[in-house]
């Protein structure tokens, strides 16, 4: 049995597409375990470039079996364009199964996301995920189950929804609501549409591990956007953390054998919030052009700073962390020389820990060593022994400051651009 989390040790946009990918090839399952099409994944193979937001990105491999599980929220509309943009490349998504669990964003659940965005400033990427997450909770919502079972009972509660969610619409918000039927016949038809992929995926999973595959876990965004243990109210409406995998696939936390955590070189987030390490100047829009630091899923061009180690023991912590992945360091190749936080001053005090309230972390200075940069192309660097002594003292010290070893070193977004220094699924 060997099972594996990847997680987000960071912001999210840390890699993870890209890693999930390589580790695929070895994998016999790969579940996709919460989030929804706010989610980007970009992989890159020779020169083909995928993008990836609710397909887990072992879907390239045909013989890896694919899950979405139950933690993820499906838009039926954007995954089957997902499916169909993959199959006139090639990709027959016949490995791809998706939880018959699996909540519904439903148009409605968009409209009311942009709406409310308006006021709120969230920054939220207006896919519908909060409006879902907040349904699903309120057990309002509708899984992908209910709708390909057709039964009357949900055409009555839907009806009941698109009703209350007109009112909504029109009261609050001054704004055209949906028509109950056209509706209807629209989620019914893309629901079919998916029929052929829908499963119990708990028990693949179940089955999977229990007959000794290898299995890997995929989560979107990162640690510090998870609903509970992020920097709320400036997160996601989910579990990115190594917790959520078990949650959102239905598998028991005794069958995880390792929690790998991936980081960029440097830090980055999009949308509001406190960023202690940013660089608002020419280092920052360097890191951003050098780094193609744009969402995957939006465009939204990202914040750019200094790694923060502060954040990276927080995130050891509350995912159990075993392992890391450092993705981009060829990013830092120019840079005479590198700069990481080791701890915040605030009001005079050095914080080592990264703080639970929002206002005290909003009033956080970054409090720096300073690391001689290699000034070297690395991109084509196969080994840690080839690559600049600087380079390897630069992760020498991620890992003493994280406190965790790393297993994977990425010096570019290709396939081939990847340093494993030991078999994660061992």
């Amino acid at each position: 049995m060997s099972a594996v989390v990847l997680v987000g040790a960071q912001w999210g946009d840390e890699g993870k597409g890209k890693i999930t990918d390589f580790l695929a090839r070895e994998a016999n399952c790969v579940a996709r375990y919460q989030g929804g099409s706010n989610a980007g994944h970009t992989v890159e193979v020779g020169n083909d470039k995928f993008m990836l937001h609710l397909i887990p990105s072992g879907i390239l491999y045909p013989d890896t079996l694919c899950i979405v599980g139950n933690g993820v929220v499906v838009d039926m509309q954007k995954l089957n364009e997902e499916i169909a943009g993959l199959q006139k490349r090639g990709i027959d998504c016949n490995n791809l199964r998706i939880s018959l669990r699996s909540p519904v964003v439903m148009p409605y659940h968009k409209k009311i996301d942009e709406l409310e965005d308006r006021h709120t400033k969230i920054g939220t990427t207006k896919r519908g995920i909060g409006p879902a997450y907040a349904d699903k909770t309120n057990r309002i919502g509708f899984r992908i189950g209910d709708i390909l079972g057709g039964h009357d009972c949900f055409k009555e509660r839907f009806k009941a929804q698109v009703e209350y969610k007109n009112l909504i619409i029109k009261e609050i918000y001054q704004e055209e609501g949906f028509n109950y039927q056209e509706l209807l016949d629209q989620v019914m038809e893309q629901a079919e549409s998916l029929r052929k992929y829908v499963a119990d995926t708990s028990y693949l999973l179940y089955s999977a591990i229990k007959a000794g595959q290898k299995v890997l876990f995929e989560g979107a965004q990162g640690t510090l956007l998870d609903i509970d243990h992020g920097t709320y109210p400036y997160v996601t409406s989910s579990h990115p953390i190594a917790g959520g995998a078990c949650v959102g696939t239905g598998i028991g936390p005794t069958f995880i054998d390792r929690v790998i955590g991936i980081a960029k070189a440097y830090t980055t987030r999009v949308g509001e919030g406190p960023f202690p390490t940013e660089l608002h100047g020419a280092e920052g829009e360097y890191l951003r052009q050098k780094g193609a630091e744009f969402g995957t899923t939006t465009g939204r061009p990202r914040r750019c700073g200094w790694l923060d180690a502060v954040i990276l023991r927080y995130a050891v912590r509350i995912n159990g962390l075993t392992d890391l992945a450092i993705t981009k360091l060829d990013v830092l190749d120019e840079f005479a020389s590198l700069k990481i936080c080791t701890a915040y001053r605030y009001k005079g005090e050095l914080l080592y820990e990264f703080p639970d309230n929002l206002s005290i972390l909003e009033e956080c200075e970054p409090e720096y060593i300073e690391i001689p940069g290699w000034q070297k192309d690395i991109s084509g660097v196969t080994s840690l022994e080839e690559l600049p002594v600087q380079a390897r003292d630069y992760i020498a010290k991620i890992e003493e400051l994280a406190g965790v070893k790393q297993a994977v070193v990425a010096v570019g977004p290709n396939r081939k651009q990847t340093i494993v220094s030991h078999n994660m699924f061992d």
